[in-house]
């Protein structure tokens, strides 16, 4: 691995901590590398006591966000969608229409708010099932060897 890889790796998962701890903070409890029926697998899939659906993309470069566009398709599988950066992220280029976090390993701050639209029922449903079958089986293979605790079947 290069050393800009191994930065940008490490970067990433200080952004994701961050991110996750923000979130907390404000009320979602948070799974990360959520897989939709699409294949997708969202950076950070969030959910709150009224079920709200939260999704965070997180971006550690110019370079990542460049190279991914497969972001836009996780609108469909949220009430609100988040983009998650460190403090030199050039935050101008991240489309104005999505939320906006700024993180670090420690915490981070919401810059902008994303616009909500409401998940249909039935997609909502589906998706906090999955949500609690998800966090269960991650669980429980941390509790035991022979369940696949990544998996999410």
């Amino acid at each position: 691995m290069t050393d800009d890889a191994l930065a940008s790796t490490s970067d990433t998962a200080g952004i994701t901590r961050g991110a996750r701890r923000l979130l907390y903070d404000l009320g979602y409890d948070s799974l990360t590398e959520f897989q939709f029926r699409t294949g997708r697998r969202a950076d950070i899939m969030a959910l709150n006591q009224g079920g709200e659906i939260v999704v965070v993309e997180v971006k550690s470069s110019l370079a990542d966000f460049r190279s991914d566009a497969k972001w836009p398709e996780y609108r469909e599988w949220c009430d609100a969608l988040f983009f998650a950066v460190d403090a030199v992220f050039p935050a101008e280029i991240l489309p104005s229409d999505h939320g906006l976090m700024v993180c670090d390993a420690y915490g981070g701050e919401v810059l902008r708010d994303a616009p909500r639209a409401k998940l249909p029922t039935a997609r909502r449903k589906m998706l906090t099932l999955r949500f609690g079958l998800v966090a269960a089986r991650r669980l429980q293979g941390l509790l035991d060897e022979r369940v696949e605790g990544g998996g999410q079947k």
